[in-house]
């Protein structure tokens, strides 16, 4: 009983009905002028114009989302279109709501005025008076129990208000929702976004884990080695390695508050210099050989490359310690080579499969390149190689 009653205690179901009423306002306003048939034909014939402008199509969905949804932000909101007719389908579907909100608005406004009405009749007829307010039916007598048919008039009065509530609100989801076009608009966008989350969270992972991998290691060899000058390198590697991994949280953050601001600052092959000098601050032995124009490198390849070659040392410093490095950079005509390298042994072993190792091959194939990671020669390897042209 209580689940039957709930629709009447929220705002959404009298509003839905207003929503209704408010489409024959203006035809009702014409009858007192002219009390013919033929006006309520004209009226229907006016909206097929009116459902032509693209901008009704924007006055109809604000006015659909606020009295049909309850002015709500979720998906069901959402689903109603506010954004000009941008296509002859859209003003079609705009034409035929405006005909079938008109038809069904004076269905439901006529029924809702009767059923009251024809309530009012019962209790008069059955005290004893006469009325005949009401067209729906004529009462003949003054029986006592013409008053039963009052509840009666309620209930179907309840129903009326309801169902056509949630009929016009899922006709509004259905000719006022976005077209196949937007759909697939929205969900480009979507997907922009969710590419966006992605690689904010790789950022994060890759930037802050290198700091904490390097503080980690630096603190276990100074500890160690127990000599106050090595101690005080360790200090200063692990200070300004923090320093480094805050300035990258500080921008990652900044586009969290600013999403529609461009991503700029971040690091690109250009800085490989300092990376490879806060790897052996850490304790690694890093050879490296690079050549080639690195500036030449496009930007979108050049800071994914930074990041694929920190999370390759990274992943050195963190399962195989202070151990020799050969790293390589190569810039060559259309092709940008990684190559990290490192002695492989029982007590060295190599980064197991869950070690950034991910990360790596999924930066890899956003940008088409290849990646070959595993044991070489006696040598755990991360090889890349990524089209630049």
């Amino acid at each position: 009983m209580v689940r039957l009653l709930r629709p009447f205690g929220r705002a959404v179901t009298y509003t839905r009905l207003l929503h209704l009423c408010i489409a024959v306002v203006w035809p009702a306003m014409w009858l007192f002028i002219e009390d013919a048939w033929w006006a309520w034909a004209v009226a229907a014939a006016a909206l097929a114009p009116a459902g032509l402008v693209p901008a009704m199509r924007t006055a109809e969905g604000l006015q659909a989302r606020l009295l049909l949804t309850g002015h709500r932000h979720d998906s069901e909101s959402i689903d109603i279109v506010v954004a000009p007719s941008a296509s002859w389908s859209d003003r079609g579907r705009l034409v035929l709501w405006l005909e079938i909100r008109l038809l069904l608005g004076c269905a439901t406004s006529l029924f809702t005025v009767q059923l009251l009405l024809a309530s009012v009749d019962s209790v008069s007829a059955a005290l004893g008076r006469d009325s005949h307010a009401g067209e729906l039916f004529r009462l003949g007598g003054h029986d006592w129990w013409y008053i039963l048919l009052a509840p009666v008039a309620l209930i179907v009065l309840a129903v009326t208000v309801v169902a056509s509530g949630h009929l016009i609100t899922a006709l509004a989801h259905h000719l006022l929702g976005p077209s196949p076009a937007e759909r697939l608009a929205a969900l480009e966008e979507r997907t922009e976004q969710l590419l966006e989350r992605t690689r904010i969270a790789r950022e994060l992972h890759d930037s802050i884990g290198h700091a904490l991998t390097v503080a980690v290691v630096q603190a276990g060899a100074a500890r160690a080695a127990g000599d106050p000058a090595f101690t005080d390198r360790a200090l200063d590697a692990i200070e300004e390695t923090g320093r480094a991994a805050l300035e990258d949280l500080e921008r990652v953050l900044g586009v969290l508050r600013e999403s529609e601001r461009p991503v700029s600052g971040r690091p690109t092959l250009t800085d490989v210099g300092q990376l490879l000098e806060s790897a052996r601050a850490s304790g690694a032995k890093v050879e490296a050989d690079v050549t080639g124009p690195l500036d030449t490198v496009p930007g979108p390849v050049s800071r994914e490359g930074y990041r694929i070659l920190q999370e390759s040392l990274t992943n050195v410093l963190r399962h195989a310690g202070s151990v020799p490095v050969r790293a390589r950079v190569a810039v060559t005509a259309g092709t940008l080579t990684l190559e990290v390298r490192n002695p492989l042994s029982a007590e060295t072993p190599g980064p197991g499969r869950g070690s950034g190792l991910h990360g790596i091959r999924e930066r890899v194939a956003l940008l088409g390149g290849r990646a070959r990671t595993g044991p070489d020669e006696g040598d755990w390897q991360v090889h890349v190689e990524l089209p630049i042209g």
